[in-house]
């Protein structure tokens, strides 16, 4: 079995100037990324080079139409190389943008166009969640055919993933919050998905540590002290994606995706709101396996009981960093229990064959039914 495979070159920098310094950022490449982000950290370099912001091409997280409207003004650019500063939609976008992108992009996402990488590709998030720097997944919402969609394909890995805590600063809190709360569960789910190895789960156990680490010292310090843990944060975000790129997620990542499609959640808020719910279901089903192990690793960074009661503490702990809310208010309806629990079975089968154990219909159907 192969135990870890880590694609992109990893680099670290305190500052954007100390990237600049080595990657000299200059007329061949062409920069993806926000205005609120280009000015207080590239601007002041004076350096001159092709500019793309990706806020004029929509907002929220990414779409076909998104992707569209980026590939055709990148068209107008001549360049070798790709940088993608910024969030998961800049990031998710770029790994389209390095392939030769046909006039429709949702011919890649279905397969009917095959992927060829025709640019190089460096990425730097700005947010510290997704750990898509070092995975080769880029998720769309495909508009034209109403559903959301991921390709990951061995042409879609960055061939550079730098890592620069200062550019994570500016984070609004709510952004901070959501993202480094995708990237504990990125960590969980692969410490616990079948495919884990021993090297996986070493990434995957410092992660956990260092965000529960960091949120314990928010929550006794206020949430400006994360400001003191953001180098931390920026590398258990790595951590944790290299972690789940190798071993994948499972149940929260699944049961996620029907409200982040149906209602246009955030992809780390929507995967909060079924965080302790599928790891209750675990310890339910299955309290002797390897989710003792985690539990154990939980309670001794937080202090509390390491059996069972451990995920209710847990989930009072982050209740009160980030809003949990019931699935009503965000707009979904009685009758979705059903509708959401067959399509997640129906298409989410790549996911939850990562889960820790077997949830059956009815089970997946009850953490619906006792969010809602």
């Amino acid at each position: 079995m192969l135990a870890l495979r880590v694609v992109p070159k990893v680099y670290y920098f305190d500052t954007i100037a100390e990237f600049h310094e080595e990657f000299k950022i200059g007329e061949r490449d062409l920069l993806v990324t926000n205005e609120w982000i280009y000015t207080p950290y590239v601007a002041p370099l004076g350096v001159k080079t092709n500019i793309v912001y990706q806020e004029k091409f929509g907002a929220g997280e990414p779409s076909d139409e998104m992707i569209d409207g980026l590939a055709a003004e990148a068209k107008k650019y001549d360049y070798d190389r790709i940088i993608a500063l910024g969030g998961g939609t800049i990031v998710d976008i770029c790994k389209i943008l390095a392939l030769d992108v046909p006039e429709k992009s949702v011919d890649l996402f279905t397969g009917a166009v095959p992927p060829k990488k025709v640019k190089e590709l460096v990425v730097i998030p700005t947010t510290c969640g997704t750990g898509s720097e070092v995975t080769n997944v880029a998720i769309a919402e495909l508009k034209s055919l109403h559903v959301k969609k991921g390709i990951a394909v061995e042409e879609t890995y960055a061939d550079i993933a730098v890592l620069i805590p200062e550019t994570m600063k500016g984070l609004p809190y709510k952004v901070f919050a959501t993202s480094s709360v995708d990237a504990l569960i990125h960590a969980v789910e692969s410490f616990l998905s079948p495919k884990a190895s021993p090297f996986t789960e070493m990434y995957s156990r410092a992660a956990i540590k260092m965000i529960l680490k960091g949120y314990k010292a928010m929550a006794e310090k206020g949430e400006d002290e994360r400001l003191n843990h953001m180098k931390d944060f920026v590398l258990a975000s790595n951590y944790a994606g290299i972690a789940f790129g190798n071993a994948g997620c499972g149940a929260v990542h699944a049961l996620s995706y029907s409200i982040g499609g149906a209602f246009h959640v955030p992809h780390g808020e929507a995967n909060y709101q079924f965080f302790t719910a599928v790891m209750k279901a675990y310890v339910a089903k299955n309290p002797g396996g390897k989710i003792q192990r985690l539990t154990k690793i939980i309670a001794k960074v937080l202090g509390c009981a390491d059996d069972a009661s451990a995920y209710d503490y847990l989930d009072e702990f982050l209740g009160k960093l980030i809003e949990k809310k019931p699935l009503r208010d965000y707009g979904m309806v009685e009758p979705q229990v059903d509708e959401f629990t067959k399509s997640t079975v129906d298409n989410q089968q790549r996911l939850l064959a990562n889960n820790y154990c077997y949830l059956d219909d009815a089970e997946l159907r009850k953490i619906f039914a006792d969010l809602y």
